[in-house]
């Protein structure tokens, strides 16, 4: 792989192809974790982990899985590492794994891990696959901080658990609600479309 094509990956997977922002897979995940910056952090690693790997495994094993059961087999691959994943989770960093709680197992369903092992590992070598989860991940990993950023700080007044705004403010509560998180994910989304639409329009204009 060259880096050319290594930076091209990158790009596609944190901007031009984004799971959360541009594609919009994921969505259960990003609404329930992004309340705060640790939990969105360590949702986006861990899914970034499980990304990596299992790309990396249905890469190196599409040859061997008939057709016919090649979801069914993606979903063991993706299941056995999340379920790594949790176990090194409640055993190294326990208050992570409880505040993630059921949605840390429920990465095993997540529409971004399966629809890469679909799209793309299933027909891609594994070094490229590889770097295909990290993309993915990575990018994954960016939206859920960015929510978790906004809504943390305008919901709690703090970030990572420490106050920094003036104590006389008085936190908007409805942020770190449900329907915060979808006001939140839904400017996100129109800021993305809104800077691609004006590189789109400039390199339009660069070729005129």
């Amino acid at each position: 792989m060259t880096f050319k094509k290594f930076l091209g990956q990158m790009k596609n997977g944190i901007i031009t192809e984004n799971p959360s922002l541009v594609l919009l897979l994921g969505m259960c995940a990003t609404m329930a974790v992004s309340t705060s910056l640790k939990n969105g952090l360590g949702m986006g690693l861990a899914t970034t982990a499980v990304l990596i790997c299992s790309n990396t495994v249905v890469s190196l094993i599409r040859k061997l899985i008939p057709s016919k059961i090649r979801i069914a087999s993606f979903v063991v691959v993706i299941a056995g590492f999340v379920t790594i994943v949790e176990m090194l989770l409640d055993a190294f960093i326990p208050t992570l794994s409880n505040a993630l709680g059921v949605f840390l197992p429920l990465i095993v369903v997540n529409c971004i891990i399966l629809a890469r092992a679909e799209s793309f590992a299933s027909k891609n070598p594994p070094l490229s696959s590889a770097v295909d989860g990290l993309s993915m991940g990575l990018g994954f990993t960016c939206s859920l901080c960015a929510m978790s950023i906004i809504r943390e700080i305008l919901g709690n007044g703090t970030l990572w658990g420490v106050r920094v705004v003036p104590s006389v403010y008085e936190p908007a509560l409805l942020v770190i609600m449900p329907v915060g998180g979808f006001l939140t994910l839904g400017f996100l989304i129109a800021l993305v479309q809104h800077i691609k639409s004006k590189h789109s329009g400039g390199k339009e204009e660069d070729e005129q």
